[in-house]
């Protein structure tokens, strides 16, 4: 029997717009526009402090959030700057790894924070003037977990077809799902968390980089409601359950032993951790879980201090990172959680 074809990273590039909205700015500006709408805003005002975000970019100006906008409106902005955005990524990330864009033989695009048919692949693949005959898969609603279940994706695709690189692109624009008439928790929440970014890697089985091992995900019955987007007239509406932390101190350790245990992985071999960085409160029980050290998830905790939390982006930030932080990194082990409520695990040898 052939021994597989083994796909690795041979580039990861990351990409933001150009806003860079500061957390001081924004507590001013959230205060302005919740506090007469929501008498428990005083109360709320800590978790600016407490999200352990100091900078976050966004594809439209601070001021653009302190008016209404409709559905199609901000759908339209998401179209325009997340094409923008990963045809960025997209170009970097092919000239990194030494290939032209005949060589791409596959696109894999992920995004949950706004919708566009035809999808963000054609979209890019016409701006780029791709191949024709490339492969063409777009992911929508794995939101957080996207980074990690895509480029699992884009790995088993890159295994399948090891003579054809595959292009793999994520974006979230999630300041365009602000909706300025939602006085709730989870919107002030989000206001305080999130940020835009994108990343674009490409994926092949010849060359050099980290090699994409074992890959895995694991989704909890019973919790479809823990995190995902309810459909409003006027936009996206965040939904996250406050209980995220504590079901992850729970439940996500047997999850975890389980995708070890059934790729043979000691866990005594994996040398760096790099997780999606939910929120403080999710880093520190992944540190608990992971059993290192309270501060070990140094990428992870840098990301969403500088960044916010770009959902599925983020771990590639995160990566692209750890990456630049560790000469030898090692067997590197990727986790995110996501709508499902879904867990993605994946290991990288480099």
């Amino acid at each position: 029997m052939d021994t597989p074809a083994q796909p690795r990273i041979l580039s990861l590039t990351t990409a933001v717009p150009p806003h860079r909205l500061l957390q001081d700015q924004v507590l001013p500006a959230a205060q302005s526009h919740f506090a007469p709408n929501n008498p428990n805003f005083s109360r709320l005002m800590s978790v600016y402090q407490n999200a352990a975000v100091e900078t976050r970019y966004s594809c439209v100006p601070l001021s653009w959030y302190t008016s209404d906008h409709t559905f199609p409106e901000r759908n339209q902005l998401y179209i325009d700057n997340a094409t923008d955005l990963l045809v960025d990524a997209a170009r970097r990330a092919i000239e990194e790894a030494g290939l032209d864009i005949a060589d791409i033989g596959g696109i894999v695009t992920v995004s949950s924070t706004g919708v566009a048919t035809p999808s963000l692949d054609a979209l890019v693949m016409e701006r780029m003037q791709l191949p024709r005959d490339i492969i063409r898969l777009p992911i929508f609603g794995l939101g957080c977990a996207g980074g990690v279940v895509g480029l699992s994706r884009a790995a088993a695709l890159a295994r399948a077809e090891p003579s054809r690189p595959i292009l793999f692109l994520v974006v979230e624009l999630c300041g365009l799902t602000f909706r300025h008439n939602d006085f709730s928790k989870s919107n002030i929440v989000a206001t305080a968390l999130f940020g835009d970014g994108a990343a674009g890697a490409v994926i092949g089985c010849n060359g050099d980089g980290p090699a994409i091992e074992h890959w895995g995900e694991y989704t909890w019955p019973n919790t479809l409601g823990m995190m995902g987007w309810d459909v409003q007239e006027d936009g996206l509406a965040v939904v996250f359950s406050r209980d995220i932390p504590s079901f992850v101190r729970r439940e996500m350790k047997q999850a975890l032993t389980g995708f070890l245990a059934s790729n043979a992985i000691p866990k005594e071999s994996i040398d760096t951790f790099v997780s999606h960085p939910g929120g403080a409160k999710v880093i520190d029980a992944l540190e608990d879980i992971f059993e290192i050290a309270p501060g070990a998830l140094t990428e992870s905790r840098d990301i969403l201090r500088d960044f916010g939390n770009m959902s599925a982006a983020t771990v590639l930030f995160a990566l692209r990172r750890a990456m630049d932080t560790h000469k030898k990194p090692g067997r590197m082990l990727l986790t995110t959680l996501g709508p499902g409520f879904t867990a993605g695990f994946l290991t990288l040898r480099a």
